[in-house]
């Protein structure tokens, strides 16, 4: 972009991004934090984010956080609310756009600054910095609400996994325990889980989710709860 000057009559805010980056690790719903170096709130921990570069979207801000923080990209990725208190940050007027991300924690691969970046149990969360306690609460409303109606929940899983692990998965994300034989059965019809050749090491069943039927049955305007 060319450079330009931006001038204005009336005072206007900064933009930021921040991503919420929810992973599973076979037991519990995880977050990623960093820990601030800096004032304000140096020392708290808070969720990937920063301010917009003056050429870019929101959703390309907050892709550019993501794989700064993790080195991902193509991670499934929902922006689901702006915050915009005045007084929600010290240093000024800051209005930011939030979003949340889904990742397999085991491809993770931090940043220069990984020292300061760690995983948290939902259940064991720090105090967190400006208003993220708030936005971790809206980000986790907003994934159960996707993953009750769209399979979403799969990226946090590797491709093959056993019944049990997508159930405890569905508990971690819901706070709440299934009925084993129910849960199992309601999968399955869904139709959308193929089952595989367990790996050497695997005493139970496998499946994967058949992404390609699953975009079959969308375009022909059937959409299954999960």
């Amino acid at each position: 972009m060319e450079n330009r000057v931006y001038t204005y009559k009336h005072p206007h805010p900064s933009v930021t991004v921040d991503c919420v980056i929810f992973g599973f690790n076979g037991l519990s719903l995880q977050v990623l934090l960093i820990e601030r170096g800096s004032e304000p709130y140096k020392g708290c921990w808070a969720f990937p984010g920063g301010f917009l570069n003056i050429d870019e979207s929101a959703a390309d801000g907050a892709k550019r956080e993501l794989e700064e923080e993790t080195g991902l990209t193509g991670a499934y990725m929902e922006q689901f609310h702006t915050y915009s208190a005045p007084d929600r940050d010290p240093r000024e007027r800051v209005i930011t756009i939030a979003h949340y991300a889904l990742v397999r924690t085991s491809d993770v691969r931090p940043g220069d600054d990984a020292a300061r970046v760690c995983w948290f149990s939902l259940d064991d969360v720090p105090t967190l910095a400006f208003d993220h306690e708030h936005i971790l609460k809206d980000a986790l409303t907003r994934l159960r609400e996707r993953v009750h109606f769209q399979p979403v929940a799969f990226g946090l899983l590797p491709d093959e996994f056993t019944m049990k692990e997508l159930r405890t998965l569905y508990e971690a994300v819901f706070g709440v325990s299934f009925d084993k034989r129910s849960f199992e059965r309601r999968m399955l019809n869904t139709c959308l889980l193929v089952k595989t050749e367990p790996t050497s090491g695997r005493k139970h069943a496998t499946y994967r989710f058949d992404s390609d039927k699953y975009e079959d049955l969308r375009r022909s305007g059937y959409y299954p709860e999960f």
